[in-house]
C-alpha cells in the first residue's frame, strides 16, 4: 500500500514510527507509540499497529510477533533517496563474501537504511537458527559488511569457508555464537580456531 492511500492518522503513525526507527535502529514499543501520538491508552496505539499490519505498511514475524517495515514502503517518501544492494545468495555461501560473480539481483532500499561510507549486501536466511530474533526462513537479511562486532550484535561469521548468521558473545577469552531459535536442536558454536566476521545484521525482511 501506498502512503497516499492511508488515512492522515495511519500517515501520521507511520512518520512517527520511521522517525523513532532512524533515530534509535528499532521499532518503538506500543507505549512509546502511544506518547508519540498522544494517545490516552495503550490500547489505541496498538489498535493502529494491527491496522498498518492490515494494510501491508508493517509485517509481524509468526514467530516473535516482532514488527517490521514493509520495504516497499521504506522507500515511498519523496524525502527519502533509495540504493540499490546486492543479494548475494544464502547463509550456505563460501569463500570472499562479497564476490561480483556471487550477484544474483539488486534491490532497492532507502539509503536511510544503507548510509554511504559502508558496503552492504543481502543475504536469503536458510534454517530456523535465529528465529526468536525476527529472522525466519526465506527471509532477506541486510548485513552491514565490516571485520568486528559487539557483544550482543548479530553477525555474519565465516567458519570453515560456510558463513553463518548469530548472536556474537564474547566470553572468557572465547567466542561463542549463540543461536535465537525456537528449535532445540540449533547449539551454541564455542569457536576454538580462528573465524572471520563478514559482517552485522541490519535488519531483517520479510517482504521484497
Amino acid at each position: 500500500m501506498s502512503i497516499l492511500e492511508l488515512d492522515s492518522k495511519q500517515a501520521q503513525a507511520v512518520k512517527h514510527i520511521r522517525n523513532f526507527v532512524n533515530q534509535n535502529g528499532r521499532m518503538p514499543s506500543v507505549r512509546e507509540l502511544m506518547q508519540a501520538m498522544e494517545y490516552k491508552s495503550p490500547r489505541s496505539a496498538s489498535v493502529m499497529l494491527d491496522k498498518l499490519v492490515q494494510n501491508g505498511v508493517l509485517n509481524r514475524c509468526p514467530q516473535t510477533r516482532k514488527l517490521n517495515f514493509n520495504d516497499g514502503v521504506l522507500a515511498q517518501s519523496t524525502n527519502t533517496s533509495t540504493v540499490e544492494v546486492p543479494l548475494i545468495g544464502t547463509t550456505s555461501c563460501s569463500g570472499p563474501i562479497f564476490a561480483e560473480e556471487s550477484i544474483e539481483a539488486y534491490y532497492r532500499i532507502s539509503s536511510q537504511l544503507a548510509p554511504s561510507g559502508n558496503q552492504y549486501f543481502f543475504l536469503k536466511i536458510q534454517g530456523d537458527s535465529m528465529d526468536l530474533a525476527g529472522i525466519a526462513p526465506g527471509d532477506m537479511v541486510l548485513i552491514r559488511q565490516q571485520n568486528t562486532a559487539k557483544s550482543g550484535d548479530l553477525v555474519l561469521a565465516l567458519i570453515d569457508d560456510e558463513a553463518t548468521i548469530k548472536k556474537y558473545v564474547p566470553e572468557d577469552g572465547l567466542v561463542i555464537l549463540k543461536p535465537c531459535s525456537t528449535n532445540p536442536e540449533h547449539n551454541p558454536i564455542i569457536l576454538t580456531h580462528d573465524f572471520q566476521i563478514q559482517g552485522v545484521v541490519v535488519r531483517s525482511f520479510s517482504n521484497l
